[in-house]
């Protein structure tokens, strides 16, 4: 059997992480249990039997479907203890998998009616997270994203309120939910807002529909990094475009698989984007539906497109790159990937 390192040894970066999605399957059976939430049947037996739901969001149906038990989960975070509880448990859980930086993203309207409105929201947040970053060593920030599926000037309010938490945590601006739904461009303003206080724009796009997406998220949104991004593989002008312009894309392969993105793991592109020379963060996504976390999707790219430990060294180096973290975690990341490649394989 051939000898190989440990991925959840190496270090690297983890930029697409959801809030709700992060929570471990136990964490929202108990809170359920003391909140008395009533979850879908579904939601239930995937996470008592560790398989995640079968879900497949490439029709509204399928997309409505994965809402449906996301919002679930997420009505079982109630109180403050939760969120600090959940920010606390996804760091735990990066940790093990080697990260050592997480941008963690949020969509603070999403829980702002029980936690006292969108300000009060966001500061529970992002004291969790310094809190949590403090206690576990783990450099850990916040991208507040806006949601496709609501009006525009939502987004605005958000884009502003991101940027007045600038010092406080907040690191870039998103774009999330059914990118069929709501242009890029309807969201220009707000990202105009995000990128004038020295925010990352981190918009969705290629993901649900085609090369187009990616490219109005570089054109209207002037993205630096582009959550998902694996459809621009279908147009090679666009994949250099992206090469040229060094743009990140958030990939997630466990994710592309169980919403039906693409049938198998094997048919994700990420042996055509890294020859393409596009960097890759590889990402999780949403575990808690999904099943699988950071050091899962590297094992991904090793058993199944067959990366070497060299290839695999370089995307963490990638995810690192495509960050917000300080120039010094940079430095000590990258510094630990080169030692992690020198290791003698186990």
């Amino acid at each position: 059997m051939e000898r190989v390192r440990d991925l959840s040894e190496l270090p690297k970066a983890h930029l697409h992480l959801h809030f709700t999605g992060s929570m471990r399957p136990a964490t929202v059976l108990e809170l359920a249990d003391k909140y008395g939430v009533r979850l879908p049947d579904a939601l239930t037996s995937a996470l008592t039997s560790g398989e995640p739901p079968k879900l497949r969001a490439t029709d509204e149906r399928g997309w409505f479907r994965f809402q449906r038990l996301y919002d679930a989960a997420r009505s079982c975070l109630r109180e403050p203890e939760d969120i600090q509880r959940l920010v606390r448990e996804a760091a735990e859980e990066d940790l093990k998998d080697g990260s050592g930086w997480l941008e963690i993203q949020v969509d603070p309207t999403s829980y702002a009616p029980r936690m006292g409105g969108l300000i009060p929201t966001l500061e529970i947040i992002l004291d969790a997270v310094d809190t949590t970053a403090r206690e576990t060593g783990l450099g850990m920030r916040v991208l507040v994203a806006a949601n496709r599926m609501k009006h525009p000037l939502d987004a605005r309010t958000l884009a502003r309120l991101a940027v007045r938490y600038a010092d406080r945590g907040v690191v870039g601006f998103g774009l999330s939910n059914d990118e069929r739904r709501g242009m890029a461009r309807d969201f220009d303003r707000a990202f105009h807002i995000a990128r004038e206080g020295g925010l990352l724009s981190a918009p969705h796009g290629g993901e649900l529909t085609g090369p187009a997406s990616v490219r109005d998220c570089l054109d209207d949104l002037h993205a630096h990094r582009i959550g998902h991004g694996v459809r621009a593989a279908e147009d090679p002008r666009l994949l250099k475009r992206l090469a040229d312009r060094q743009v990140t894309c958030e990939v997630c392969p466990a994710s592309n698989v169980a919403l039906g993105v693409y049938e198998k793991a094997e048919d994700v592109p990420l042996r055509t984007f890294f020859e393409a020379g596009v960097p890759m963060a590889l990402g999780a996504d949403d575990p808690l539906l999904f099943g699988s976390r950071l050091a899962a999707q590297y094992e991904i790219a090793r058993h199944v497109h067959g990366f070497s430990d060299a290839e695999l060294a370089e995307l963490a180096r990638q995810s690192v790159r495509g960050s917000a973290a300080p120039e010094d975690v940079r430095a000590r990341l990258l510094a630990g990937v080169d030692e992690w490649l020198v290791r003698p394989a186990a």
